[in-house]
């Protein structure tokens, strides 16, 4: 890793094409905070042709065959197995996340990107018999999946390979053109997949990566020619996106803050492990990140105390060292709101038990315990290094807790009870109940989503492609000899 640079500058993609505009959008190197490059900016000159390029590219896109399709995306899974090491470097570089994380997060955008190839060739359809009545007999009925044409994507800095590739990889396997606006805080990782995606023989169009600030990035979301939206980030920006939409289909991954229970039967020093890496992982910044730990009152004290002493032997510092498991927050500004929020919730009686300190961009990892359910820190969502202690008395009152949230994102249960297992599946208003591990968990191919203000829609390959395409239904009527 040491002997690895990044270039001094890097293009935009325009249907399919690098173009070196110009080196507006400095990338700083999220720990040091020097410049790391430069990368081009696109404007809205760019992003109308990058949107009408889709347009064009819409129609020859639909009509590949399938395993063209899967060969660009094999393709793209070879070549990121061979730029691995560039890859995660980069990724640290210009999101701070800690180097074990940033290899992490490659090897799922390898998985991302096998599990839609694999995906290509499976887009089904079904007969179906119409004879439901006698005015019906002679006929039948056959549908199958079409792409529903342009698509638009807006990805986040948190996760900026995997969650881009979550849009794009579903994206190439149906066939739908796309314009996507990576993040501008971390855009290398979109740039990479572009450069990998202009190496094939994609229909000319067929894909725009197009960094732009957010008062350009109107088009992404107003323009008429797109068919979907899907935007990745934060509530407040997601719902206000939804509603400039217009008549296209809109999904949104949006925040949470993700509850985790600790019942009587669990196994604590497993618990406790799977919690330290939910709640600090990549320094907090998951909208899945563990914020809310509900433990049964007979063990709040040993899983309390067990925690704070875990949470007290992470290793903050430099994201590229090894031994680093807490990096910067994405700025400065970002840490200095949830150190507020910290400060908010020890003013109003909460207890610091661990944490709390801020140096820039770096706070140390912080579990606090009393936190007012009304104060920020428990209410909206903390994404960072911080999580809320409680106790709980019964499991009932416990799935309350979690669904008193306007938030639904992943919860997670640690119990070894099938009947309290079911009951949560049952109970909770989130998109996906994980039984034995925190909320934090994800395997990219499982649908993936939220309801109430954590979003709409689901991502996992599958559930995109049903997002990307629409059923198109043909009607055969034998006549009578």
């Amino acid at each position: 890793m040491g002997t690895m640079q990044l270039a001094t500058s890097y293009p935009y993609y325009l249907a399919n094409k690098a173009v070196a505009a110009n080196t507006d959008l400095v990338v700083t190197n999220k720990y040091t905070g020097e410049p790391a490059t430069r990368v081009a900016m696109a404007d809205r000159d760019a992003i109308d042709a990058g949107i009408a390029a889709a347009v064009r590219a819409a129609e020859p896109f639909a009509h590949w065959p399938a395993y063209k399709k899967q060969d660009v995306l094999m393709h793209c899974v070879k070549r990121f197995q061979e730029r691995f090491d560039e890859l995660s470097y980069s990724l640290c570089i210009e999101a701070g996340k800690p180097i074990k994380d940033s290899r992490g997060e490659v090897s799922r955008l390898i998985d991302t990107f096998r599990v839609a190839a694999e995906e290509a060739t499976r887009i089904y359809g079904e007969v179906m018999p119409l004879d439901i009545s006698a005015r019906a007999e002679g006929y039948r009925g056959m549908w199958k999946r079409v792409p529903i044409g342009p698509c638009s994507f807006i990805s986040p800095f948190n996760f900026p390979l995997n969650l881009a590739a979550h849009k794009v990889a579903p994206a190439l396997a149906v066939g739908c053109p796309f314009v996507l606006k990576p993040a501008s805080l971390t855009p290398l990782g979109a740039i990479i997949i572009g450069e990998i995606l202009a190496e094939t023989d994609l229909p000319e169009g067929s894909f725009s990566i197009l960094p732009c600030r957010r008062d350009g990035a109107e088009l992404f979301t107003t323009d008429e020619r797109l068919k979907l939206l899907s935007f990745t980030g934060s509530p407040s920006v997601g719902w206000d996106l939804k509603a400039k939409a217009g008549k296209k289909k809109v999904v949104l991954e949006l925040g949470g803050n993700a509850a985790v229970i600790v019942d009587e039967d669990a196994d604590v020093k497993d618990a406790v492990e799977r919690i330290i890496i939910g709640a600090f992982y990549q320094s907090g910044q998951s909208c899945i990140g563990v914020q809310r730990i509900l433990i049964h009152q007979s063990l709040y004290a040993q899983v309390r105390d067990a925690l704070v002493a875990k949470t007290k032997e992470l290793i903050s510092g430099d994201p590229l060292d090894d031994k680093t498991f807490i990096g910067p927050m994405i700025s400065e500004k970002e840490a200095m709101r949830l150190d507020s929020w910290i400060q908010s919730a020890v003013k109003s009686g909460a207890k610091l038990l661990c944490g709390g300190q801020r140096e820039g961009a770096m706070l140390q990892p912080s579990l606090l315990e009393g936190v007012a359910k009304s104060e920020p820190l428990c209410a909206q969502e903390a994404f960072g290094p911080a999580a809320v202690l409680s106790s709980f008395s019964s499991f009932d009152e416990a799935l309350a807790e979690v669904n008193d949230s306007v938030f639904g994102l992943q919860a997670g249960i640690f119990t070894r009870d099938l009947y309290k297992a079911q009951k949560a599946w049952d109970t909770l208003d989130v998109g996906g109940v994980v039984i034995g591990d925190v909320p934090s968990w994800r395997v990219d191919n499982m649908p993936y989503g939220g309801v109430k203000d954590s979003g709409l829609g689901r991502e996992g390959i599958r559930w995109a492609i049903e997002d990307m395409t629409e059923p198109r239904l043909m009607v055969i009527r034998t006549p009578k000899s």
